[in-house]
């Protein structure tokens, strides 16, 4: 996608170009009124291809991202159930998510929302 987009902003950059050039020639002694048109036309299409490439660019940049994190875990883990520490609630993978790079807990009882964290293991 980025070379497309480079492509076309050099596009661009040379109809711009040209269309001023022959807008300019235009008002030479040897230029024609026509040149005129052919140059605000090429203009217009210069102009066209920045912002059709900018608005697609823009709504790329605009769509959600979906992170999935995956945990490979040792061979020897034993899983032990997670309970709320206002009332003691279970806690399932539901309640989890991940806000801002920490695990978030929501307990579904009492809805108190706290950060889990690991105990040590010694």
């Amino acid at each position: 996608m980025n070379a497309l987009k480079t492509i076309a902003y050099i596009a661009a950059a040379v109809f711009i170009f040209f269309g001023v050039l022959f807008i300019w020639g235009a008002f030479s002694p040897n230029g024609s009124t026509g040149w005129i048109i052919v140059g605000i036309i090429s203009v217009l299409i210069g102009l066209g291809l920045i912002f059709i490439v900018g608005r697609r660019a823009a709504q790329a940049q605009a769509q959600a991202q979906n992170v999935q994190v995956k945990i490979d875990l040792p061979g020897g883990v034993s899983l032990d159930t997670v309970k709320c520490k206002s009332c003691g609630g279970v806690i399932t993978s539901d309640n989890i998510s991940l806000v801002n790079g920490a695990p978030m807990v929501t307990c579904p009882y009492c809805h108190t929302a706290y950060q889990l964290t690991e105990e040590p293991k010694w």
